[in-house]
């Protein structure tokens, strides 16, 4: 197995050095913005128009493939989000915008197939070599027959002001969803969309699984949905021809499709946003050069006979198609542990436990506390920012990244005794209630 690096993720709302590692919701649903007075770390005054949230472009997950001695950049480029001023093909995506080389979701986008983010070229890992030059996409859409069970997935990030876009697949005629776990990290509000009927539905996580990069979805009030048809990625060889299906671009309508062949199999990349965080490692993928592009996060990589072989989630951003898919067989293998509510180390079933509060790095020991929610957990407590938190329980905190680590381990409603050290360097002792959180 080798190991690939600079990717970026395909669909997405850039966190901007904002983890979420713990301040959900005080209630779902959760509000549309975040609480009066309440700016998260990362958005200026900027990123805030007269009627909400301005548009933000996909969040590109960056990935790195190791090689030997070389290496090559990458980038997850398969999903939407709202907000400030990253940059796609050179023109920040609008409400009503569509960036260059993408599909409209109506057959009209203008094909150079560009994606969102920086790919040099460069031997890849494994003796696969990615193709240099700009990628032949046309702006085609998909079949009918690849437009069965894709759904497109709208999601609110509340407290951070934000939204995003992506794809995801029906599972189950009862209303399950696979999708990537990027697609709907942080969300608040998800509405999906039946691509084949046009019916809206509300959505709720039933389980997540980041560091595989898989959730699943469970529709409120649907019955009878056409399911996708799926293969087997373990036949999947190099060579054969593949198409990407997905929500480009998060403008919803019929799905554009990126066809191409696959590259290489088995392949390990460590994805991060456009900042460079949120670094997850994912192995097993397939590497395609299908252009696959913002918003198709989540979509199905179809084979030559339009059988579902996996699920799209990372793409080149700079005019080289490179794309990356899960193999359908691991994603549907853990969709199910997810369905069956096996928690393990890996897999995260509902909402997570929430305190209220960002974090920063420090130089000391312990979580440094950035902003902290109005009239959620921590500020009911006393919590504010500034202070750091140096335990939970009995558990210390050594880094802002342990805190979510942590709190993983707990459940909504659960009571925890926070340690923490004000500004002054005063301890202090205070036990809280946690509640559910926007989905991780």
């Amino acid at each position: 197995m080798t190991e690939q690096q600079p990717y970026v993720n395909p669909y997405d709302y850039p966190q901007q050095g904002y983890p979420p590692p713990s301040y959900p919701p005080p209630s779902y649903p959760p509000p549309d913005g975040p609480p009066p007075g309440y700016g998260p770390a990362g958005f200026g005054p900027d990123d805030f128009g007269p009627d909400g949230p301005k548009r933000r472009p996909s969040r590109l997950r960056r990935m790195t493939v190791a090689i030997g001695a070389g290496a090559i950049a990458a980038a997850l480029a398969i999903a939407l989000a709202t907000g400030t001023t990253t940059n796609v093909n050179g023109t920040p995506i609008a409400t009503a915008q569509q960036p260059s080389g993408t599909s409209n979701g109506n057959g009209n986008g203008n094909g150079n197939g560009n994606g969102n983010s920086q790919l040099p070229s460069g031997n890849g890992n494994g003796g696969f070599q990615l193709p240099s030059g700009n990628s032949t996409g046309t702006g085609a859409t998909a079949t009918a027959k690849q437009q069965i069970g894709v759904v497109d997935i709208d999601t609110k990030l509340g407290y951070q002001s934000a939204a995003a876009a992506g794809t995801g697949l029906v599972i189950d005629s009862a209303g399950y969803i696979l999708t990537n776990n990027h697609v709907i990290d942080g969300a608040t509000t998800i509405t999906v969309t039946v691509v084949s009927t046009g019916k809206r539905y509300a959505a709720t996580v039933v389980g997540t699984s980041p560091t595989n990069d898989i959730a699943v979805l469970h529709l409120a009030n649907a019955s009878g949905l056409q399911t996708a048809t799926f293969g087997d990625s373990d036949t999947v060889k190099v060579s054969d021809k593949v198409t990407g299906v997905g929500n480009a671009g998060g403008a919803g309508g019929t799905p554009s499709a990126a066809a191409g062949t696959v590259q290489a199999l088995n392949q390990t990349i460590t994805a991060s946003d456009e900042s460079g965080a949120s670094a997850e490692r994912l192995s097993g993928v397939i590497a395609t050069d299908a252009p696959i592009q913002a918003g198709d996060s989540g979509g199905p990589l179809f084979n030559a006979k339009d059988q579902v072989v996996g699920i799209n989630t990372a793409a080149s951003t700079n005019g080289q198609a490179a794309g990356f898919a899960i193999p359908i067989n691991k994603a549907l293998s853990i969709a199910q542990q997810i369905r069956k509510g096996i928690e393990t180390s890996s897999i995260h079933i509902g909402y997570p436990a929430f305190l209220g509060v960002s974090v920063q790095n420090s130089s000391g020991t312990g979580a440094l506390i950035g902003d902290v929610v109005a009239g959620l957990p921590a500020a009911k407590a006393g919590i504010v920012g500034g202070d750091t938190i140096t335990k939970v329980d009995n558990t210390k905190i050594g880094a802002a990244a342990e805190l979510k680590t942590v709190l993983n381990k707990y459940q909504p409603g659960d009571k925890v005794t926070i340690t923490y050290l004000d500004a002054a360097g005063a301890s202090h002792q205070v036990t809280v209630t946690l509640i559910a959180g926007p989905a991780d």
